[in-house]
């Protein structure tokens, strides 16, 4: 996607309501544009998180004079259901007890904030369970993908979970057999079920993919969603997205063999490296390696 049409899309997805008439207006996947709203919503809630909380005493005074917390979160376009739990809280509910009345609204004190909880619920699909829980699966269902390709293609690999506890930061996909791309020894893979874009990207390099390369060499991130055209590769790692990875016939690096089993002129052999794709970023080859609060 160009940047001048991601931006357009992310300017008009500030509320949820916006996904499924945009995606039936445009023809575009409606779960590609909940993920630019959930990276809006999230990113400006994060930004502007304790400027609302600051005004929690005068908000709560608005509410019990009769506006409701969804009308007083549209005002402030700030996520309801973080807007309810920050008001909640300001009620002097436990915070245990705050989540509770979003898991069952029917564990809300009173009859009005049971109401209130179940329409913040409503509209909230990036800080509700459920909207939580979409996220989580989207996650899942991506890392699914990535180990059905490597497995399809014979590509041996250890998880996160098998590598718990031996490094401090894990990718999804530590390849045994690294794969040889365009000159490139690629050990690692990471599964991203979101939309690259430039604030992503240099995220994700800063927690993750730089932290990767210095423990593991080069290795690719697949933005599932894809990624804005024209997205920097940052050094030591490839950026494919769905389509790309899925078309590809990956060349393995071939074990070495023993000393004494390798000929004396010829030596192991090599792979060939894969063909490019069109839509891979490259990396430089010899380069050097959120929501808000609770």
């Amino acid at each position: 996607m160009d940047r001048e049409t991601y931006r357009q899309y992310y300017d008009r997805l500030a509320a949820v309501e916006d996904v499924p008439r945009l995606a039936a207006q445009d023809g575009i996947d409606p779960e590609l544009l909940l993920i630019i709203h959930t990276q809006r919503v999230s990113r400006d809630a994060t930004r502007r998180f304790y400027v609302v909380k600051r005004q929690m005493p005068r908000l709560v005074g608005q509410w019990r004079h009769g506006r409701r917390i969804l009308e007083i979160a549209r005002e402030f376009e700030f996520p309801p259901v973080l807007m309810g739990q920050l008001m909640l809280r300001e009620l002097q509910l436990p915070r245990k007890a705050v989540w509770g009345c979003f898991l069952d609204p029917a564990s809300a004190p009173t009859p009005r904030l049971q109401s209130e909880v179940r329409e913040l619920l409503q509209h909230d699909r990036v800080y509700s369970p459920e909207g939580m829980e979409l996220q989580r699966d989207r996650g899942r269902r991506g890392e699914a993908r990535l180990y059905a390709w490597l497995e399809k293609h014979g590509i041996p690999y250890k998880t996160e979970k098998d590598l718990r506890g031996k490094f401090p930061k894990t990718p999804d996909a530590l390849l045994e057999q690294p794969i040889i791309f365009y000159g490139q020894r690629l050990t690692w893979i990471e599964s991203k079920a979101n939309f690259g874009d430039d604030i992503e990207l240099r995220k994700n390099l800063r927690r993750q993919l730089a932290p990767y390369t210095e423990l593991f060499g080069e290795g690719a991130v697949v933005y599932w969603y894809g990624f804005v055209e024209g997205a920097e590769s940052p050094p030591g790692v490839l950026l494919w997205d769905g389509p790309t990875i899925e078309g590809l016939t990956p060349e393995v690096e071939p074990r070495r063999a023993p000393a004494h089993a390798a000929h004396p002129t010829t030596g192991p052999a090599r792979a060939e490296p894969l063909s490019r794709p069109p839509a891979v970023r490259r990396s430089a080859p010899d380069g050097p390696a959120g929501g808000p609060p609770p």
